[in-house]
C-alpha cells in the first residue's frame, strides 16, 4: 500500500455571510433605501450597472464609485474606492483602493451620499402584530426589538425592559399592555420619584392612620392595576428592604396594605424597566437574585440611537414636527442639513439618546425662525463624538461677510494601508504622496514614523 501524502498547510478559514446584511442610504432622503448584500460582489454608483449594482443617483457620486464585497476569510463584508471622484469615506476616514472592513453601524460617505451598514446573525422579517408607531423605525436593532416585543407582548409573564436612559423604554410597556389584551389599565409609577418612606405605600397602599399623613385610606397602585399591567419604571431604585415585599406581590398575586394585616387578591401582569446593569446590582449586594428571577422570564432589550443609526434622520424628521406641533399651523419641511453636518449626526454616541436628539433640534428652532446664515448647534453638547466631528462642524459654519474664501480643508488622516498604498502607487515620492493628501510633505513624513513606515531609497526629490 503506498504511502499517504499528509498536506501541513492549513486550510483557508471559511466563513459565511451573515443571516441579514445590508446597506441603508439614508441621506440625502430622496436617495433612502436599503440594499441587501451578500456573498456577490456589488458595485455602488451613479449610473445602473451589472445585476446587484447600489445605484446612488447623485452628482456627488461617481458612475462606479466603490466596491463592497464579502470576505471569506476575514468573515466580513469590506469597501474599496474605485478611484471617485470625490471620495470614500468610513466613520470620517478616507479610504482608497485597499479593502477595507466594516462593522455593524458603520457610516459610509460616497461623495454627499450617507448610509449605513447593518448585519445581524438571524433572519429578521419584521413583526407586524407590533405598532409601528409606537416603536417606529426600520433599523436591523428595531426589528429584533418588534420581534422581542411581539414574542412577550401576548403572555402574562412578568417582562423586564432593559435600555439606556432616554430609549423609550415607557413606550414599550405600552406596547406590551396592548398586545396583552388585558382589559384593565397599563398602571405607571417611578421607583426614582418617591422616596423610600412613600413607595411601600404608592405600591401596596396603606390603611388611615398607618403613619403620619395617612388621613384617608389607599388602596395602592397593584390594586388599581388589578386586570391589567402596573409598570414600574427605573426599578433599580426599589430600595432593598421593599424588593421581598415586591417578590410576594408577584410570586402570589397578593398584596398586604402598611398598617393592615389584611391580604388583598390582584391580578396583575408587572412590567419593570432600568437603565442599569441589575446583574451587577445583585453582584454588590444592591438587588435581590430571586426577585430578579423572576421578573426577567420576559428580557426585553432596548437599542441605543448608535446601534440603529439607519433609523436617525427619520427620528429628526419625526422629532421636529412633534416639537413644531404645538408652535405652528404649517406643516413644517424637513431639515436640510450640510453633508458634513449629518454625517456627524449620524457617528454621534448620543449617551442621552432620544433625549439628546430633542435638545438638539430645541437649539436649531423651527425652520422659520432659522436664517441660512446662523451657525448649527454644537454636536458635541449633545453627545461625545469622534474629535473629527468638531472640525466637520466647523467646515461648515458660514463665512463673515467680506471675509476671505477659507482654505479647503485637507482630507482626515489615511489608515496605515491606504497610506501605504497611495505610497506604492505614487512610486513612493513623498512630494506625489502630499500633493495627493492635499498636505505638506513633512505631514506625511510624521504619518511615516507614527507608522513606522520605511520608505525605499531614492534619488533626492528637489
Amino acid at each position: 500500500m503506498p504511502d499517504e501524502t499528509v498536506s501541513t498547510e492549513r486550510a483557508a478559514r471559511i466563513c459565511a455571510p451573515p443571516r441579514t446584511a445590508r446597506l441603508v442610504v439614508v441621506y440625502p432622503r430622496s436617495l433612502a433605501g436599503a440594499h441587501p448584500l451578500d456573498e456577490a460582489p456589488a458595485v455602488l454608483g451613479r449610473q445602473p450597472g451589472a445585476p446587484g449594482a447600489i445605484v446612488a443617483a447623485h452628482k456627488t457620486v461617481s458612475r462606479q464609485h466603490a466596491s463592497i464585497r464579502w470576505d471569506q476569510a476575514a468573515g466580513r463584508h469590506c469597501v474599496a474606492d474605485l478611484e471617485s471622484r470625490n471620495g470614500t469615506w468610513v466613520d470620517g476616514q478616507a479610504i482608497q483602493a485597499l479593502p477595507f472592513y466594516l462593522e455593524d453601524q458603520a457610516v459610509l460617505r460616497f461623495g454627499d451620499v450617507l448610509a449605513v451598514y447593518e448585519r445581524r446573525d438571524a433572519d429578521l422579517r419584521d413583526t407586524p402584530q407590533v405598532s409601528h408607531e409606537a416603536v417606529p423605525g426600520d433599523s436591523l436593532a428595531v426589528r429584533q426589538l418588534r420581534q422581542a416585543i411581539g414574542r412577550a407582548g401576548p403572555d402574562r409573564s412578568p417582562a423586564l425592559i432593559l435600555g439606556e436612559t432616554g430609549v423609550g423604554k415607557e413606550n414599550i410597556a405600552a406596547e406590551l399592555h396592548r398586545l396583552s389584551g388585558r382589559q384593565g389599565s397599563l398602571v405607571v409609577i417611578n421607583c426614582a420619584a418617591l422616596s423610600p418612606q412613600l413607595i411601600e405605600s404608592q405600591l401596596f397602599g396603606h390603611t388611615r392612620g398607618a403613619f403620619t399623613g395617612a388621613t384617608q385610606e389607599h388602596g395602592g397602585m397593584f390594586r388599581a392595576a388589578s386586570g391589567g399591567t402596573l409598570f414600574l419604571d427605573e426599578l433599580g431604585e426599589l430600595p432593598l428592604d421593599l424588593q421581598p415585599k415586591l417578590l410576594r406581590a408577584v410570586e402570589l398575586g397578593e398584596v398586604v396594605a402598611v398598617g393592615s394585616t389584611q391580604r388583598h387578591r390582584v391580578d396583575v401582569r408587572l412590567i419593570a424597566a432600568t437603565n442599569r446593569s441589575l446583574v451587577d446590582d445583585i453582584e454588590q449586594g444592591k438587588f435581590r437574585r430571586d426577585l430578579y428571577a423572576r421578573l426577567a422570564l420576559w428580557e426585553v432589550h432596548v437599542p441605543p440611537l448608535r446601534a440603529r443609526r439607519a433609523d436617525l434622520i427619520a427620528w429628526i424628521d419625526r422629532l421636529h414636527r412633534a416639537w413644531c406641533a404645538p408652535r405652528s399651523r404649517v406643516s413644517p419641511a424637513p431639515l436640510e442639513f450640510p453633508t458634513a453636518v449629518a454625517e456627524a449626526l449620524l457617528r454621534q454616541t448620543w449617551p442621552d439618546n432620544l433625549r439628546g436628539l430633542q435638545r438638539f433640534l430645541h437649539a436649531c428652532g423651527i425652520e422659520g425662525e432659522r436664517r441660512e446664515s446662523d451657525p448649527w448647534p454644537d454636536l458635541l453638547s449633545f453627545g461625545a463624538g469622534a474629535a473629527s466631528v468638531a472640525a466637520a462642524i466647523a467646515s461648515t459654519q458660514p463665512e463673515a461677510a467680506g471675509a476671505r474664501a477659507a482654505p479647503r480643508r485637507p482630507r482626515p488622516r489615511p489608515s496605515r494601508e491606504a497610506l501605504l498604498a497611495t505610497l506604492m502607487a505614487n512610486d513612493w515620492s513623498i512630494r506625489a504622496t502630499a500633493k495627493h493628501y492635499e498636505c505638506e510633505r513633512k505631514q506625511i513624513t510624521r504619518w511615516l514614523g507614527m507608522y513606522a513606515i520605511a520608505v525605499p531609497e531614492r534619488p533626492a526629490e528637489s
